[in-house]
This record gives structure tokens, C-alpha cells and sequence, in this order.
């Protein structure tokens, strides 16, 4: 990948440029969740769109507007408790 001026983009710089991108290391969680967020970003910044889903809904376009940003808080419900998170509970509750 290269930037119009024809200079190679590096990796950590993509990285920087697009949160969403991803790695290697990623989780599931994490890729849906972006997928998610950019889903709903997309939707509010694009009025027409927004505006459609307000009829479909029978719903005012703010409304609608602010039910779309609040899904986007946590779109996918809460993270996985992984294995370390378990371990730190478990002692926290001794």
C-alpha cells in the first residue's frame, strides 16, 4: 500500500491511521466490535440512511440518532472473561 504520492505506508502506520484494521492478535470480541462500531458510525453520518431507518422505525431522526451512538458504547454486550481475568478474581475474592 503506498499514499497517493506513490511512498510506502508502514504497517504501524496504518495501524495508527485506522483503528479498526486489526492484527494478529486480535480477538473475535474485538473484530466484532469494530465491525460493529464502524457499522453504526456509517449509519448516523450518512443522513439519508439515518432518515430511513426513522420512518422504518416510526421514530423521530434524533431519537433514532441517539439510539444508534448509544449502541455504539457496547455493541456487542460486555467483553469475555478471559482466563486471566478469572485468576485475578479469584484472588481478589480470598
Amino acid at each position: 500500500m503506498s499514499t497517493p504520492g506513490g511512498a510506502p505506508i508502514h504497517k504501524d502506520q496504518l495501524k495508527a491511521k485506522y483503528i479498526g484494521t486489526g492484527d494478529a492478535d486480535m480477538t473475535k470480541y474485538e473484530w466484532v466490535t469494530n465491525m460493529h462500531r464502524d457499522t453504526m458510525a456509517s449509519h448516523v453520518g450518512h443522513y439519508d440512511q439515518m432518515s430511513y431507518y426513522a420512518v422504518a422505525q416510526n421514530e423521530s431522526l434524533g431519537r433514532v440518532k441517539k439510539e444508534f451512538l448509544e449502541k455504539m458504547l457496547e455493541p456487542c454486550g460486555k467483553p469475555p472473561v478471559g482466563a486471566k481475568e478469572e485468576a485475578y478474581e479469584k484472588i481478589l475474592k480470598n
